[in-house]
């Protein structure tokens, strides 16, 4: 017997479709579903069971369609149209939901992912492996490490995935004793395993660590005896880790890793690039930014940032203008950071009016509301040039209370400028809000002693002393 057009099983193979290659006519399909009934339960029909289960085949169909389109909003919304139209959930239902929880705005994924897992409980799908993987994965996405660990602890025989989520969202906690502890328990680990382990580390500042574990990963064979290969996840944390590290060696680290992927012919991605630059621009080697920027095949809002960022900070501040002007050429749209690259090279190179003009550009040409980070920056630019009565009537404009970066940045241009009174007002404002931060009272003691204020320095030193407030030493590197 030939099949319908719009019978429900025609639908669902259309959907199925659609699902591996998203497209609008997912919503021409959903209004027919919706206009001939198929997504309503039949009672005609519980007598068969392949019959009562095609309402919530269709549902699940219609909520991986709408994920994969970029709807996550919608797919949530589709539950609620299942349950209030009574067809059960089954496990395949939830993993979708799950993943658009975490990807659905304004809503936060905390305020969703409990209900939800407490409707697979109670549909009888929370004992699924896939589901509680998914869950997992939620779970450490939110660094909700208790409901994470409980979770796993109910698993007879984790599998690896689970094993990498658990390991993710003990990294997130800040927990990498516990999170080490499992990596070597695990009987099999692949490259997400490591990179996880890699990534924890470099979350939590331990950069040398990072740089270590990518090491004992290339020394040897994993992952039921195979040898271990790093994906790009890998690669962009090692090298973000070798760019914010301090101990000696970094750089090489960084260039080894760099051998590697040309070596072994690994295409460069835009993040793995963007990476690069930004470790050969921290690290004064500009020269290998530029050249690693001209070779990318494909470069990306955050690749311009990085390459702007990197020209400023190696005292190519004019250079780093012309780069915004060449990214905007390229009919690309700055975003927050680009802004805050480009306005702290102005800042370094005293562009003031410049400087200036793009910060009124932000909201009337780009439509973005400027932070607090790029106050900072117009702080700092002004402050620099010495005009530091403008400074502070900037600071009185900002819509917010400021920080106390703003308020440090003008502090610090009444240290190059020797303004003592207007470092006094700003030092009580920033000792009553930041009162054990030790670079405040030195930065204000060297303004004093700048002055021949000697008498003011000696008792901000004494007040340091007697509060236990230490000055952390500072220490050279070479590389």
């Amino acid at each position: 017997m030939r099949r319908m057009p719009n019978s429900p099983e025609s639908l669902l193979q259309l959907l199925q479709r659609f699902t591996k290659h998203p497209t609008n006519q997912i919503k021409q399909v959903h209004s027919l579903l919706l206009t001939t009934g198929n997504l309503l339960p039949n009672p005609e029909n519980t007598s068969s069971n392949h019959l009562k289960w095609h309402p919530t085949l269709l549902f699940n169909a219609l909520i991986r369609a709408y994920l994969n389109l970029g709807q996550p909003r919608t797919t949530l919304l589709l539950f609620t149209h299942m349950l209030a139209h009574r067809c059960p959930p089954n496990p395949h239902t939830f993993p979708p939901l799950v993943k658009a929880a975490a990807a659905s705005s304004p809503s936060p994924a905390s305020n969703l992912g409990k209900p939800l897992h407490a409707q697979a409980i109670k549909r009888g799908a929370s004992r699924d492996p896939f589901v509680q993987t998914s869950f997992l994965n939620l779970y450490a996405r939110l660094s909700s490490v208790s409901d994470a660990r409980g979770l796993f602890e109910e698993m007879p025989e984790p599998c690896i995935v689970a094993c990498n989520a658990m390991l993710d969202a003990l990294g997130r906690s800040g927990d990498m004793g516990s999170a080490l502890g499992l990596f070597r328990r695990m009987a099999v680990r692949d490259v997400v395993s490591w990179t996880t382990v890699i990534n924890g580390y470099a979350r939590n500042g331990c950069f040398a660590e990072a740089i270590l574990c990518f090491e004992k990963m290339m020394a040897r064979e994993d992952s039921a005896g195979g040898v271990v290969k790093p994906n790009e996840a890998t690669f962009v944390s090692v090298l973000s880790s070798c760019s914010n590290c301090n101990g000696g060696g970094a750089l090489y680290q960084g260039k080894q890793v760099h051998g590697y992927i040309i070596k072994n012919k690994v295409e460069l991605t835009v993040f793995m690039g963007t990476a690069l630059i930004d470790l050969y621009g921290k690290m004064g080697c500009l020269g290998y930014a530029v050249e690693v920027f001209r070779r990318m095949a494909v470069k990306e809002v955050c690749t311009w940032n990085t390459m702007i960022s990197s020209l400023a900070l190696n005292g190519m501040e004019k250079q780093a203008v012309d780069m915004f002007e060449m990214m905007k050429t390229e009919g690309l749209h700055p975003n927050e950071v680009t802004f805050v690259a480009v306005l702290s090279a102005c800042a370094r190179a005293e562009l003031v009016d410049l400087g200036l003009e793009l910060f009124r550009s932000m909201p009337h040409d780009f439509g973005i509301v400027p932070r607090m980070e790029h106050y900072g920056c117009v702080v700092d630019l002004l402050g620099r040039a010495g005009l530091l009565r403008e400074a502070a009537g900037f600071i009185s404009t900002m819509p917010f209370e400021p920080d106390a970066s703003v308020m440090g940045a003008l502090l610090g241009a009444c240290k190059v400028h020797g303004s003592t009174e207007l470092a006094n007002k700003l030092a009580r404002w920033l000792l009553e809000s930041r009162p054990r931060h030790c670079g405040q009272y030195v930065l204000l003691s060297t303004v004093y002693a700048g002055a021949e204020m000697w008498d003011h320095a000696v008792a901000l030193r004494k007040a340091m002393a007697e509060d236990g407030i230490q000055k952390i030493p500072a220490y050279s590197m070479i590389d």
